[in-house]
């Protein structure tokens, strides 16, 4: 389950965080972080529940506004953007949700359609069928094209609604705990499959999760998200080579050998 290496280039920060605080009436949630995601990198930022990790990726995304501090993204300053300049930035980023937000009245094909025809003015037929087609074969799904979410096992809906999110052909991919929900071997599924996404659509992507297993399978980087703060980054195995009693316990809990 080691992560194989990846092209990284580290003289080219997609996302460049500085400072960055957010609180929500009298709770600091984020205390003044530092970040840098690197073209080519599968970033972790790793977490227990409640740590602002999910909001983070909101204030990457311009769906939350920042106290103070910059985000820059793809070379645009997030909170000084106008809307148009924003919405423009997003189809550029990948959003996998954590409750996959399939639209349950429309069939897998609707479902992974609807982006291309709402972003993609004068798109043809045959580039839209292409396009599905091509997604539906990166995330391991051809037989679903017609079928309904609700016809779908939990992994399945994870699965298109990554594929959702590649149909735009995005250069970031932002996972919000893309195993969240799922028994284990469908978790090592998904976990390959966002290694395989990285591989074969060259992106960068940030994995928000508490899972251990994903943190491992996953990350070229660990990012340690505690009391608002980043404490501890690197590798897997360098981040947890610490008796921080902060750290350990969420270590042990997990049962990684």
């Amino acid at each position: 389950m080691k992560k194989q290496p990846s092209h990284i280039d580290k003289n080219n920060a997609v996302i460049s965080i500085r400072n960055l605080k957010k609180s929500f009436a009298d709770y600091d949630v984020l205390r003044g972080i530092d970040l840098d995601l690197y073209q080519g990198e599968n970033l972790v930022v790793l977490g227990r529940s409640g740590t602002g990790k999910s909001v983070l990726i909101k204030l990457v995304s311009g769906l939350l506004k920042p106290d103070e501090g910059s985000i820059e993204v793809l070379g645009k300053d997030v909170t000084a953007i106008s809307d148009r300049e924003l919405q423009e930035l997003r189809i550029r980023i990948g959003f996998s949700f954590q409750n996959s937000a399939l639209y349950d009245s429309m069939t897998v094909r609707k479902n992974l359609e609807f982006p291309l025809v709402r972003n993609r003015k004068g798109i043809t037929r045959s580039e839209i069928n292409t396009s599905v087609e091509t997604v539906l074969d990166a995330v391991g799904l051809s037989q679903t094209i017609n079928q309904m979410p609700s016809e779908l096992s939990g992994g399945q809906r994870k699965r298109i609604g990554i594929a959702r999110t590649l149909i735009l052909n995005p250069e970031i991919m932002l996972y919000d705990e893309p195993t969240a929900g799922l028994d284990p071997i469908t978790c090592i599924e998904i976990n390959e499959l966002i290694n395989e996404v990285q591989q074969r659509f060259h992106t960068s992507s940030i994995i928000i999760t508490h899972d251990l297993t994903c943190a491992k399978m996953t990350g070229d980087r660990i990012a340690m998200l505690l009391d608002g703060q980043f404490q501890r980054t690197g590798t897997f195995e360098e981040v947890f080579d610490t008796d921080d009693s902060r750290v350990k316990p969420f270590y042990d809990y997990n049962f990684i050998e």
